[in-house]
């Protein structure tokens, strides 16, 4: 599954990137949203990787994000439950789980070219791949 952290916010930004935020739930800075590794989620992660980093959540860093910032759409929120059905590629919605997690800024900061050059570089910005789970339990 691939965990979208949303860095910058929404000064400046192009319609189609403004779009695609939309549905990828990220609606500010530092909220982080879960998607299945399919086709069009890769698209829509290439549209906004100048806005957003990303990569692979392990199951242990996703359990800790739906225990502590987890939302429930209707009543309390079956953590295990919804564990087992975002592994085995369930929607959020028939899993009673709201797709946006607000996280807090990280601590320590984000890397230190700061959040407008890549990941590659240095930055913040782009796939992390399984590094994904270093920033989120900075930021849970």
């Amino acid at each position: 599954m691939y965990a979208i952290i949303r860095i910058r916010g929404k000064v400046n930004v192009s319609p189609d990137v403004k779009k695609t935020f939309e549905l990828l739930n990220l609606d500010r800075a530092n909220s982080m949203s879960v998607w299945p590794e399919t086709k069009q989620a890769l698209r829509m992660l290439k549209k906004v990787e100048n806005y957003a980093t990303f990569g692979i959540i392990s199951e242990e860093v996703l359990k800790e994000a739906l225990e502590k910032r987890g939302n429930a759409l209707e009543g309390k929120l079956d953590v295990a439950k919804t564990l087992k059905g975002l592994i085995e590629g369930k929607k959020t919605k028939e899993l009673n789980l709201k797709n946006r997690f607000c996280l807090a800024a990280p601590r320590k900061g984000y890397e230190r070219k700061g959040i407008k050059k890549p990941f590659s570089l240095g930055g913040a910005l782009g796939n992390r791949k399984e590094k994904i789970d270093d920033l989120i339990k900075r930021m849970i």
